[in-house]
């Protein structure tokens, strides 16, 4: 077993172990169950919701989080003297935290799809590209804040100022049809906005604007650039 192998053995298992796992699971389900009750088979909304706040959640608290308390710890700086490197730790926090991304959409298409009737998007690659992206763009944002942050407290709270507000504009706590029309414009621009209005695109049957693309694309790249400029392994 290689060294990297059991890095992301040993990372696994904490992440399972780790109840912010279970809260960014749990807590978009209990949304989409709860409200799930009003569903229609033509529904554009829910379920799009759901899944951007899953991934926000990911993004915003969990990943950041992870990353400053290490180098808190010093864990990052202890890896620099052994044969795996800071940066393997930060590429399997990266895939691990992709894949806790990509299960908690998959629980929420099965029990919308299976359980509540929820209408699902007909074309596999507008929503495959959606989602990828709005997720890049979500996680440059909390490695910024994990760069940042000095420490994983610190991280955790900034993640969640940050999230709420974002959130709002972003139309998952009130609709923005109901917000006034400059709040609801400046959401689109913001990175949980444009992923959620893309979603809402392909769940109703379009490709996402390539606006929202470009947005999307725009916060992954630069985010990405500030954040590994800004990131210390110590």
């Amino acid at each position: 077993m290689t060294a990297i192998t059991k890095l992301t053995t040993v990372e696994l298992k904490l992440l399972v172990r780790e109840p912010g796992s279970m809260f960014t699971i749990l807590i978009p389900l209990f949304i989409l169950v709860v409200f799930g009750s009003s569903i229609t088979p033509g529904d554009t909304v829910l379920l799009p919701m759901s899944l951007a706040i899953a991934v926000g959640l990911v993004g915003l608290y969990l990943l950041p989080t992870t990353l400053a308390t290490y180098r808190e710890r010093g864990i990052l700086r202890r890896l620099s003297t052994t044969p795996v490197r800071p940066g393997s730790m930060l590429l399997v926090q990266l895939i691990l935290q992709l894949v806790l991304a990509l299960v908690a959409a998959a629980l929420l298409l099965g029990v919308a799809g299976t359980v509540l009737g929820a209408h699902l998007p007909g074309r596999v690659l507008p929503f495959v590209v959606a989602f990828l992206l709005g997720t890049a763009a979500m996680f440059a944002v909390g490695l910024l804040i994990a760069a940042l942050a000095p420490n994983g407290r610190s991280a955790n709270g900034v993640g969640v100022l940050l999230y709420f507000p974002m959130a709002f504009l972003a139309g998952l706590i009130q609709p923005t049809d109901q917000m006034p029309v400059i709040l609801a414009r400046i959401g689109e621009y913001t990175p949980l906005g444009a992923f959620r209005q893309a979603l809402q695109d392909v769940w109703a049957g379009h490709w996402p604007s390539p606006l929202l693309l470009g947005v999307m694309a725009a916060y992954a790249a630069i985010v990405s650039l500030a954040a590994a400029t800004y990131f210390r392994w110590e």
